[in-house]
């Protein structure tokens, strides 16, 4: 059960006033210029779509939306029957069309869409799971699109949508697929939307788990037109420290012209020690026959604390890292990080990060530590 998914946390540092304060005058967090999101909603969720759109979803059915870079965020039309729900993830392709997930146990995991930039929204699926919980919705493409949650019966709950979200199916409805069970106490954490991820067309979707122990996931496919499987070469186990509060919280892929090739990064820690650092892994892509063999590299200088999110920043050719105890960048693949703030945040997908108390804030590259 994570229980980072179902406890609000508390403030863990002292949160300074942020926003615009005139012309030139910005906040900053380290790297990060803070912006006004006009909720204090704790924003759990963000999506860059690109070209100055962006989403971010939250606590009590909080959706937000921007088309201009951050400078004005919109508080959007609250889902029928939503004003309770905790959205955890988000997910959009432009300024109208976006899909969110709520997390909760049964029926408050539900997923909605909008295609009018956020003024309407139409309930598609409800966990069918009455103990379920949701804790991950990625989509590999505007039609593929994939949820992950707790065990089942001792199986991990996974569900495919191939028309862009209006139908979901378990992923076990014939003998192609075969969800992984769980190890006892095993779990996933549904911290920013990110124990989940779609690395490319001949990997339709990868997870990470903690808990009782940390393992990656990786479905595999004969080919982009064949339905994903199971094998034992792609669970592999992850030394972060075990817990029912700890373990690996986030997966992020490195692009790749050959999405056979892609490079993960995956961070974690215990999310009720913040300040304790925690180490990164990075799984260097291999071809799909050798999945099982790859070699983790271990960061030698960690984080400098429990990190919930991570992505790759093509400009700066980085990693950055974020948690509720600031963030951090790794020019090097994750053998040493760098702190860049002391913030408190959930989610990350650049350039935006957000956390508690309806916190966004926008990275400035040039602020980077240099190399």
């Amino acid at each position: 059960m994570p229980v980072f998914a179902r406890i609000r946390l508390l403030p863990l540092i002292a949160v300074a006033a942020w926003g615009v304060l005139g012309y030139g005058q910005q906040v900053r967090s380290g790297p990060w210029v803070m912006e006004s999101s006009g909720t204090t909603a704790g924003l759990r969720g963000i999506h860059s779509v690109g070209g100055g759109v962006a989403w971010a979803s939250g606590t009590d059915g909080t959706v937000l939306r921007t088309e201009d870079g951050g400078y004005v965020w919109q508080r959007c039309a609250i889902p029928p029957g939503a004003e309770k729900l905790d959205f955890r993830g988000i997910w959009a392709w432009d300024a109208d069309t976006a899909i969110i997930m709520s997390s909760g146990t049964g029926d408050l995991s539900r997923i909605y869409k909008t295609t009018d930039g956020c003024s309407h929204w139409k309930l598609l699926f409800t966990n069918p799971d009455k103990e379920g919980f949701w804790d991950a919705m990625v989509f590999q493409d505007r039609r593929h699109g994939y949820l992950v949650g707790d065990p089942v019966n001792g199986v991990f709950a996974i569900f495919e949508s191939r028309d862009g979200g209006a139908n979901w199916a378990r992923w076990n409805v014939d003998d192609k697929k075969h969800p992984p069970k769980a190890q006892p106490g095993e779990t996933l954490f549904a911290a920013g939307n990110q124990a989940a991820i779609t690395p490319g067309n001949n990997a339709p979707f990868a997870f990470v788990t903690g808990g009782a122990g940390s393992r990656l996931y990786r479905a595999e496919a004969h080919s982009p037109f064949d339905a994903a499987f199971w094998s034992s070469l792609c669970a592999r186990l992850l030394e972060f420290a075990s817990g029912p509060t700890s373990g690996a919280f986030a997966i992020a892929a490195r692009p790749s012209s050959d999405p056979t090739y892609s490079d993960l990064m995956i961070v974690g820690g215990d999310y009720r020690k913040p300040n304790a650092p925690s180490a990164s892994a990075f799984v260097p892509g291999v071809p799909r026959p050798l999945i099982g063999h790859r070699k983790i590299q271990w960061s030698k200088q960690p984080p400098h604390g429990f990190r919930s999110a991570v992505a790759w920043d093509a400009d700066a050719k980085a990693w950055i890292a974020a948690g509720t105890n600031g963030s951090d960048v790794s020019y090097d693949d994750g053998k040493t990080w760098t702190p860049l703030d002391n913030g408190n945040w959930i989610a990350l997908s650049l350039p935006w990060v957000v956390g508690p108390h309806g916190r966004i804030a926008k990275l400035d590259g040039s602020k980077l530590p240099k190399r």
